[in-house]
């Protein structure tokens, strides 16, 4: 009789052991399983141009061509050449009468001086051909430093990539500039690759 009591009376002991043994347990899992680090926060170099730009179609008056440019950027027009800034950022659109196409010879012997001229803090780069499809063209690559800031007072290095396409006696030139830590790659392959004949 004395057993069965026993027995009985512990039965809710041994219900409660099992319980809490079971929430140790539920505890440690949950310990062993901390909460994931949060998201870090994406960083992009000054001059980045963002992934989910828009673009829209440039026409010089003069005809000729045209070349997508991003939207929203300023535009000025001086003569026969056409900014686009934004920011950092900048694009110029220009045209001349060429007998022959570039090379890169010439461009070296030709434009490289000019350039050297106009652009504060010039460092020389190189010439190369490349293809887009509006045909060759002459990629000529360098850096410059830019004006001032006029409420920092600071410049920035500038990585310019100039590229001279050449049709039916006239030369395009597309000069795409920014910080030279800006990743723009995609972006100016847009740009140079939507240039078309008319």
């Amino acid at each position: 009789m004395n057993v069965r009591r026993t027995c009985a009376a512990s039965a809710p002991v041994v219900l409660l052991v099992a319980a809490l043994a079971g929430c140790g347990v539920s505890g440690s899992a949950a310990a062993a399983d901390p909460k994931p680090p949060p998201a870090p926060t994406e960083s992009n170099p000054p001059g980045d141009i963002p992934d989910n730009q828009a673009y829209v179609v440039f026409k010089p008056s003069t005809g000729g061509f045209t070349v997508s440019v991003p939207e929203g950027w300023a535009r000025t027009s001086t003569g026969p050449d056409t900014a686009f800034t934004d920011k950092l950022n900048r694009i110029e659109v220009s045209e001349h009468a060429a007998a022959t196409a570039p090379t890169t010879a010439s461009v070296t012997a030709r434009d490289v001086p000019a350039l050297a001229k106009a652009v504060p803090g010039f460092s020389p780069g190189k010439a190369s051909e490349v293809s887009r499809k509006a045909g060759k063209a002459v990629l000529y690559t360098y850096e410059g430093t830019t004006a001032p800031d006029p409420v920092t007072g600071k410049a920035l290095r500038d990585a310019y990539e100039r590229y001279v396409f050449h049709h039916n006696g006239r030369d395009v030139v597309l000069t795409l500039s920014g910080p030279v830590k800006a990743d723009n790659v995609d972006p100016w392959r847009t740009v140079t690759d939507s240039l078309r004949w008319q």
